[in-house]
């Protein structure tokens, strides 16, 4: 009985919410994604998406060298 109650209520509270907090800007990204001026697609979202690959580029960069030196001294454990 308290589900149904539970279930009814919530059911009330979203469909009186307000609708359309947020506009719409799909056809706004569309035309900035598409556009031909020689930018990768990952920096066109602008400063944002620049740090984030420049940050994932640095990880991915430094932990390479992490990732092969561990798996060299395992293997030298292995071998003695």
């Amino acid at each position: 009985m308290r589900a149904l109650r539970f279930s009814q209520a919530l059911i009330r509270f979203f469909s009186t919410a307000q609708r359309n907090t947020f506009e719409n800007r799909v056809r706004e990204n569309q035309k900035l994604f598409q556009e031909n001026n020689d930018v990768p697609v990952y920096l066109k979202g602008g400063r944002n998406d620049n740090i984030l690959y420049l940050v994932t580029m640095t990880l991915t960069m430094g932990g390479l060298p992490v990732a092969d030196s561990s798996l060299l001294l395992d293997r030298e454990e292995e071998l003695l």
